[in-house]
C-alpha cells in the first residue's frame, strides 16, 4: 500500500502529518493525519462528522445563524454547515495552525474553497482555553465540537473540564438564547455525559449516526450529544 505524505510538522501537541493513500476495498483515495503515533482523523468515513453539524442545526430555529465550529480537522463539519443556508457567519477555532494551513492550501479535495467562503473565518486558538477563559467576542446559534476522541477519551489531559457541569456551563454562556450546543463522540452514548449537559441546559440527550463500514461488511457508529436552551435563561 503506497501512502504519500502531503504535508509534516511539528506541534505542541506531537508531530503531525497529513497522508493520502489508495483504499483497496473502497477504491478511492483516503486522506488520513496522525497525531504522533494517533491516527487523529480519515476521509474514509464521515458521516459522523455531517451529522454533527446537520443535527445541532436541525435543533436552531430561525434566520441568519451565527455557528462556531470547534475543530477544523479535514473540514466536514465546517462543510456540512455550510450546506444549511441560514447560515451566514461560521467561525472555525483550530489550536494547530498546520491544519489550517491545508485548507488554505487547498489541499483536501473534498473540501477546496472551504477557507476561501467569505462566510467563513478559520481562527488559531485553544477552544477549550477560549471556553475556560470566557473569551467568545459575540454569542453564537450553535456551538459544534468534534476535537477529542470521546469525553473520556481526550486528546489532552488539560481537555477534561470542558465535560462537566461547569464546562458546559461555560458552553452555554456562548450561546444565545435558544442556542445548541452538539458534540461528536467516537463512543456509544454515555448517560453521565447527558446527566451533566442537563446540568447546563434546559434538554439535553443524545443520537446514535450509523453508517455502512464496508471494511467490515457491517455497520458503524458514532454519538452525536445535543444540548438546546441553555439554563436560567
Amino acid at each position: 500500500m503506497k501512502i504519500e505524505e502531503l504535508d509534516f510538522g511539528d506541534t505542541p501537541w506531537g508531530e503531525i502529518s497529513l497522508r493520502r493513500r489508495w483504499d483497496r476495498v473502497t477504491e478511492r483515495d483516503v486522506h488520513e493525519v496522525k497525531l504522533g503515533d494517533d491516527f487523529l482523523m480519515s476521509s474514509q468515513f464521515t458521516t459522523g462528522e455531517r451529522e454533527l453539524a446537520r443535527i445541532g442545526l436541525s435543533a436552531v430555529a430561525g434566520t441568519s445563524l451565527t455557528v462556531l465550529v470547534g475543530g477544523l480537522g479535514l473540514g466536514y463539519t465546517a462543510l456540512a454547515a455550510l450546506e444549511d443556508g441560514r447560515v451566514t457567519e461560521l467561525t472555525v477555532v483550530e489550536a494547530l495552525p498546520a491544519v489550517i494551513s491545508w485548507h488554505e492550501r487547498d489541499l483536501l479535495p473534498d473540501t477546496v474553497g472551504l477557507a476561501a467562503d467569505p462566510r467563513v473565518r478559520l481562527v488559531r486558538d485553544d477552544f477549550f482555553d477560549l471556553v475556560r477563559a470566557g473569551r467568545a467576542d459575540r454569542t453564537y446559534d450553535a456551538v459544534l465540537v468534534d476535537i477529542d476522541h470521546a469525553p473520556d477519551w481526550l486528546l489532552r489531559d488539560d481537555h477534561g473540564d470542558l465535560y462537566t457541569v461547569e464546562g458546559f456551563a461555560r458552553v452555554a454562556a456562548m450561546l444565545t438564547g435558544d442556542g445548541v450546543f452538539a458534540l461528536w463522540s467516537d463512543e456509544p452514548p454515555d448517560p453521565e455525559v447527558v446527566r451533566r449537559m442537563g446540568g447546563a441546559f434546559a434538554s439535553a440527550d443524545a443520537h446514535v449516526v450509523t453508517f455502512p463500514n464496508p471494511l467490515t461488511g457491517g455497520e458503524s457508529a458514532n454519538t452525536v450529544y445535543l444540548a438546546t436552551r441553555p439554563a436560567n435563561r
